[in-house]
């Protein structure tokens, strides 16, 4: 380590250089991994805080919640511990007089369910022409108290509560009652009656293996998907995580192959130097390691530049774009960083051991 570092000092420019590529390539490494975490996280928030452990769709719709179209009666169906029904639909919000709206997820569950968020201002909703939004949506200018449309319904809805900021399909997310769900998707063609009502899915906190379902001889099957399932099943999320997740591990094998290279071209560079170390009896062994030395000092340099950079990057990342920090991944993806860059230098190490002292320092 001691030759590596003293190489390292004496050539700075050099391995300035791979410094500052080790950096931008953990760079790119940890923003794409903020990224495809914020993008998951947005797809997926707001059915992860309800806790659920499994969920109830209608047996022909795909595993897709969108897809899935049951009614209040089918809770019925169901036996299993703390059940919820709950009504899904993408819309847009606007102000009573502004013609600006704001994509949203509607999600329409009995306020006293276990799937509605805590209160953090205002109260829960108790009639049909109430709603609680998210506390992102206030950056669109929604706030307690304001009237708002859904959609191209024309009835108008008063806001009486926020909840914590969340996200369903990387948008912000508002809570109704069932009725008024029912309501607003399917207009005078609901039923008057509440087991005829219809809901989307029944969320439950009993594993798949402890739920019965009744499905015999009516006409809408049941089938029941643990969390994990229903959520790589939610449009765009398994795609999105797959591609970005690839394009990082594409970037482990690019580091390998740049440090690689670089190290391999400087070894060749320094031939003659190795062949007088030789000659002066400084073992093979001694020299390899100084070179994985050298791509450990300036990997680990690169990458916890790297990590400080991207860390800082996220206080001016925009709000609407989705970034999420973990650090435990990061850490992971360091380490990983690290060890392909030294994976790289290892190709330096043949042309180190075939270097003859004599021919090296110009003898015959």
């Amino acid at each position: 380590m001691y030759l590596a570092w003293k190489e390292i000092r004496y050539a700075k420019l050099r391995y300035s250089l791979i410094i500052g590529i080790m950096l931008l390539v953990a760079y790119v490494v940890f923003m794409l991994s903020g990224l495809a975490n914020g993008l998951s996280d947005g797809h997926k928030k707001a059915v992860s805080d309800w806790g659920a452990s499994s969920i109830i769709l209608s047996e022909d719709s795909n595993k897709v919640a969108s897809a899935s179209i049951l009614t209040q009666g089918d809770l019925d169906r169901v036996t299993a511990k703390d059940k919820a029904a709950v009504g899904i639909t993408a819309s847009a919000i606007s102000h009573k007089n502004d013609s600006g709206k704001t994509n949203i997820s509607i999600f329409g569950a009995k306020p006293n369910s276990f799937v509605v968020p805590k209160i953090i201002d205002g109260r829960i909703y108790q009639a049909d022409n109430e709603i609680i939004v998210s506390e992102n949506l206030l950056t669109d200018d929604f706030n307690l108290g304001d009237q708002v449309l859904l959609g191209s319904s024309d009835d108008v809805f008063t806001i009486v509560g926020i909840t914590k900021a969340t996200t369903y399909s990387v948008v912000p997310v508002l809570y109704l009652n069932l009725d008024a769900y029912a309501q607003l998707k399917y207009g005078g063609q609901s039923s008057t009656e509440d087991s005829q009502k219809p809901i989307t899915l029944i969320a439950t906190k009993s594993d798949t293996s402890a739920i019965t379902l009744k499905n015999e001889d009516e006409t809408t099957k049941l089938t029941a998907l643990s969390m994990n399932d229903f959520i790589q099943n939610l449009p765009g999320y398994a795609a999105e995580k797959l591609t970005l997740n690839a394009m990082i591990y594409f970037l482990f094998i690019v580091v390998a192959a740049v440090i690689g290279i670089f190290l391999y071209v400087m070894t060749l560079q320094k031939t003659t130097l190795f062949g007088i170390l030789k000659a002066q009896g400084v073992a093979t062994s001694y020299l390899v390691r100084s070179i994985i030395g050298q791509s450990l000092i300036v990997s680990m340099a690169g990458v916890v530049l790297a990590y400080l950079l991207s860390y800082l990057t996220r206080f001016v990342l925009p709000a609407a774009m989705p970034f999420t920090v973990d650090m435990a991944q990061w850490t992971l993806y360091g380490v990983i960083l690290i060890l392909v860059s030294m994976i790289g230098s290892l190709f330096s190490i043949r042309t180190v051991t075939k270097v003859d002292p004599i021919t090296a320092i110009g003898g015959e």
